[in-house]
């Protein structure tokens, strides 16, 4: 039998619904399946922590995280709280530090679903999205200069490199073949 740790971080809004639903799924499927099971640990980090504390997770969130086999990863982020605070404060270093450097997106209509596209059918909506999720514009290359005086000016740097570029297109690739 195979246990597995799982470490969830429900986020914020939708990400709460989200995660709880995925908690659902897998315990189903271990029910099925009989060899596997899970252990999930909560965290409540996001923008109530921030709220709270000033920062979206605690300082050794990347180690607390490291001891987990995945990680599931809610929606974060609210009006409250400004994007980039969101991002630099919790996305993205747990995107960087464990290389999560794809951002997977299927779109498929399902049959007797009415979607905007009113003349297209199953078999004209199957789409997938592949984005790197660590290079470009969150390889966090930029910031501000001048701060609070009228010539303040941020910059922002977007970054790839060969093996950035060329692990997002295997991967690409590899699943355009697959169909």
């Amino acid at each position: 039998m195979s246990n597995y740790k799982i470490a969830v971080l429900p986020g914020d809004g939708i990400g709460i619904d989200v995660t709880r639903e995925a908690i659902k799924v897998l315990r189903a499927v271990a029910a099925v399946d009989g060899r596997i099971t899970f252990e999930f640990n909560e965290f409540p980090w996001g923008t109530k922590h921030y709220l709270e504390t000033g920062s979206m997770m605690p300082s050794d969130a990347l180690n607390t995280l490291s001891s987990f086999d995945s990680i599931i990863l809610g929606a974060v982020g609210d009006p409250s709280v400004p994007d980039h605070i969101t991002l630099w404060g919790m996305l993205a270093p747990i995107r960087q530090h464990f290389q999560q450097y794809v951002n997977l997106r299927p779109v498929r209509l399902f049959p007797g679903i009415d979607g905007p596209l009113k003349y297209k059918g199953t078999d004209d909506i199957n789409m997938v999205f592949v984005r790197e999720n660590n290079e470009g514009e969150y390889a966090g290359v930029g910031g501000r200069v001048h701060v609070g005086i009228p010539m303040e000016v941020a910059i922002q740097t977007s970054v790839f490199t060969r093996q950035g570029t060329e692990r997002i297109m295997r991967y690409a690739f590899k699943i355009a073949t697959s169909y």
